[in-house]
């Protein structure tokens, strides 16, 4: 099985297909393209006719290495021309009984040493290398969308895998350039496995009417630093495909949170696919475009504002660094900011943050001296709540805690003027829970800031059923203005970002509890495979295990789903005092500063 696989067919010329054939083909190996559509090869060989057009436009490579690049790849109808390939990668449609059948007649062709891989991203392996008449031979070769771009290969054994042929494959992907992981055989692997329950859970956000799309989509891009929202990609990918993807998890795991959303069926069943069909949670100019067009569900540049109260102060309540951020961004913005503190050193300390920040601004261009003056001109350092008895806007920025949120705002209640708007920045507590602590609770709205606050900008609206309209309308309007992107949500449990986010940290803590994969091969599967700019346990270390235990302890509480259940190496590394960076050990152990 020592082979240089010279020779590699690749059967199935979709889009995965058509990327899987052009990476081969550049690399210098000849290509064999097999489909029993004449208009997919057709398609398959003008793609990468214009791909390496654009590459030689962008002077990567030359004409011709062009032509020998086009010249290596062949395209077939029959499986019978993967009689000379040593390697043969199937990427047919998600269908057992498509794929066994391809397994059958490629027994049948190809020499008893030739390795079959199945592109599958939810069957199982091991089902289908049983059908071969060579199952040591069968293994997983996952691909990521667009290949020629995505440096991730999941490399799948089975329990009949041959050894050999899992190191051919994976020194293969190392050639081509990519990053092999090597994982075992379950619905979905590493990075399918976790991105699939995230997407799925974003579905059924979006069918219980919580979030718009637009929203839960920016939520996640602005929050998080994604490169796509959910529901976008659900549309790339296929909703039918995802559905298919979750239906076999669901069947391995039995986990609700995989049981695919209602909303995957109904779309699928309507033939609303996505992108490849026109449609799908977006509208699309054509079937295969990337072109959102506006649609009945479009919100209209009006839509969700209204008449909202004069914001020309603001307060901020909290000396640590979400307040500090929070007062320098309103400052920025032109507002009169009065920061106040539990006493007049915190205070000062406070405002001497934000001074440093904002001479790093102007170290690096982005403000000037006198923009800086002026900012920090505006700033007044309070040593008591007293202090906002004039602001139009309060602000608490102290810490998540119910009980000293609500003494707080109790205070607030009665410091602040008549009409002035009262906002929490919590990112798990019940907002009304804090609302009530007031005897005014229809001025009082979430509004939660992303860390670090001057350089996020997300801020997730969250209004109780207590809110009112232009209390509403003047959170949305002041976020604008201090160039914040608002997305509105209802005060349930992790408003849109913490509600996605943290299931899909634990579930990567339970692949390790399972010993399904290492730390750093499931960083690199998130990074390399879905975009990730962390992977998740880089990012649990960063948050601090601790703040990750909380809120997935508020996700549990609030929704009762098994599933999100704290897994238990977060709460064991939480009782041992591994928080994370800030204690230098958690996931991972960290130089001392």
């Amino acid at each position: 099985m020592d082979t240089p696989f010279s020779t590699i067919a690749v059967v199935g010329l979709g889009t995965m297909g058509t990327g899987i054939a052009e990476v081969l083909a550049r690399s210098g190996r000849e290509v064999i393209g097999i489909d029993i559509s004449d208009v997919a090869a057709r398609q398959a060989v003008a793609a990468l006719e214009a791909s390496t057009a654009r590459a030689v436009r962008r002077e990567r490579i030359t004409e011709e290495e062009r032509r020998d690049v086009l010249a290596r790849f062949r395209t077939f109808s029959d499986v019978q021309a993967a009689a000379e390939a040593e390697l043969v990668i199937e990427v047919v449609p998600e269908s057992y009984e498509l794929k066994q059948q391809v397994f059958r007649e490629l027994d049948a062709v190809v020499s008893p040493t030739a390795i079959l891989a199945t592109g599958t991203n939810a069957l199982s392996v091991t089902r289908l290398a049983a059908e071969s008449q060579h199952p040591e031979r069968v293994l997983g070769l996952h691909f990521f969308n667009p290949a020629p771009a995505m440096k991730l290969v999941e490399v799948v054994s089975s329990v009949l895998t041959a050894p050999p042929a899992v190191e051919a494959v994976t020194a293969l992907a190392r050639q081509l350039g990519k990053e092999p992981v090597a994982v075992g055989d379950r619905p979905g692997f590493v990075a399918d496995g976790l991105l699939f329950g995230y997407l799925n859970q974003a579905a059924a956000m979006y069918e219980a009417n919580y979030a718009s799309r637009e929203d839960i989509d920016a939520a996640m891009k602005l929050g998080c630093g994604l490169p796509m929202g959910p529901l976008a990609l659900l549309d790339l990918i296929g909703v039918d495909t995802a559905r298919t993807v979750l239906e076999a998890m669901y069947s391995a795991s039995h986990d609700r949170l995989h049981a695919p959303a209602p909303v995957l069926g109904q779309l699928s069943e309507a033939g609303l696919t996505g992108r490849k069909s026109g449609r799908g949670f977006y509208t699309y100019a054509e079937p295969g475009s990337q072109d959102v067009v506006p649609d009945a569900l479009t919100p209209s540049p009006e839509s969700g504002t209204g008449a909202g109260r004069t914001v020309r102060s603001v307060g901020v309540a909290g000396s640590g660094t979400m307040a500090s951020g929070i007062a320098e961004v309103f400052a920025k913005a032109g507002y009169d900011v009065v920061l106040a503190a539990r006493g007049q050193e915190k205070a000062e300390t406070a405002k001497g943050r934000i001074a440093k920040s904002l001479e790093r601004s102007v170290a690096k261009g982005r403000l000037t001296a006198g923009e800086r003056d002026g900012t920090l001109a505006r700033i007044t350092a309070a040593g008591s709540l007293d202090a906002l008895a004039e602001v139009d806007l309060a602000v608490e920025a102290v810490a998540e805690d119910l009980l000293v949120k609500q003494q707080l705002f109790a205070t607030l209640d009665k410091v602040c003027r008549p009409g002035a708007v009262l906002a929490t920045t919590t990112s798990s507590l019940p907002v009304v829970s804090v609302a009530r602590a007031t005897s005014r609770p229809q001025d009082v709205i979430g509004m939660h800031f992303f860390n670090p606050a001057p350089a996020m900008k997300l801020v997730e609206v969250v209004r109780t059923v207590l809110t009112a309209d232009d209390v509403h309308a003047t959170v949305r309007e002041v976020c604008v203005k201090v160039r914040k992107h608002p997305v509105d949500c209802g005060d349930r449990a992790g408003f849109i970002v913490n509600a996605l986010l943290f299931p899909y940290l634990n579930n990567a803590i339970k692949m390790v509890e399972e010993h399904y994969a290492t730390l750093d091969d499931i960083d690199a599967a998130m990074k390399l495979g879905g975009g990730y700019p962390m992977g998740p346990f880089e990012l649990l270390d960063v948050v601090g295990l601790d703040v990750s235990l909380a809120i997935e302890k508020v996700l549990h509480s609030e929704f009762r789903d098994p599933g999100l259940a704290p897994a238990p190496l977060l709460e064991h590394l939480v009782a041992a005092g591994c928080l994370g960076r800030k204690t230098g050990r958690g996931f991972r152990e960290y130089a001392r500063r």
